[in-house]
């Protein structure tokens, strides 16, 4: 699941490249989705690209391509065409209130096992208090908690493979606000997209670092990025 900047621009890429074989400029970008500067769309292509809906084709200036569309297209949300469009939000992304994700019956935890909330997809770029609901929960030995709040998302992408993070996987993370320089976080990013990077201090400024040389390191300025939680855990089937 995107944001609803996301959708846009990969819908106003992807409908230019129908039209006429051409991607747009980041210009075109800009303007299309009334942004103020070139950098939210460098962030937003970046995220596009990190949850393998376009690819960047290399030594081509402005070549992309688009991958793969969303699985559910809502009715009614189209490209935007230039300043001042305002599409209705996609279901699933900010500002929409889902309604309660149907109760898997689950069975009671064994002594010693705590059921730990699935809070959704960690590459979907939901915030984490904007989810109201949880889809499942899984079991988790309490002597791999610790203290504290724990939630849980599901991986998608492949940005962190160099950490033995694979798409697919399950993290356990530990709730908390705060993190040091080399921790694996669940990052909020101008209280939009969250994403699962490493976490690097530099000065008032924060550098999210991906575990895959595919994907360069983003730098954010001061109170940009908010910590949600640190990694504890993962989990994997087989």
């Amino acid at each position: 699941m995107l944001t609803r900047k996301q959708h846009e621009l990969l819908m106003f890429i992807h409908e230019r490249l129908k039209e006429s074989g051409v991607p747009p400029s980041f210009d075109e970008m800009k303007d299309a989705l009334d942004l103020r500067s070139k950098s939210g769309i460098h962030r937003l292509i970046t995220a596009l690209e990190e949850r393998g809906f376009i690819r960047r084709l290399p030594n081509r200036a402005r070549a992309m391509e688009v991958v793969r569309l969303p699985d559910s297209m809502s009715p009614g949300l189209a490209a935007p065409r230039g300043k001042g469009f305002a599409p209705s939000v996609i279901e699933g992304s900010l500002g929409k209130t889902q309604p309660p994700a149907p109760a898997r019956s689950e069975p009671e935890p064994a002594s010693g096992i705590t059921s730990i909330p699935v809070m959704g997809r960690i590459a979907a770029g939901v915030p984490i208090e904007a989810i109201q609901t949880h889809s499942h929960t899984i079991n988790v030995p309490q002597d791999m908690l610790g203290r504290g709040e724990h939630f849980a998302l599901e991986v998608r992408g492949d940005s962190m493979i160099e950490a033995g993070i694979l798409d697919g996987d399950t993290v356990l993370i530990r709730r908390t606000d705060a993190a040091e320089s080399g921790d694996i976080v669940v990052a909020l990013v101008d209280d939009e997209e969250a994403t699962l990077k490493r976490l690097r201090k530099k000065g008032a400024s924060i550098a999210l670092e991906a575990a895959n040389p595919a994907y360069e390191t983003r730098i954010f300025g001061p109170g940009r990025v908010r910590v949600q939680g640190k990694l504890v855990a993962l989990f994997r089937q087989y």
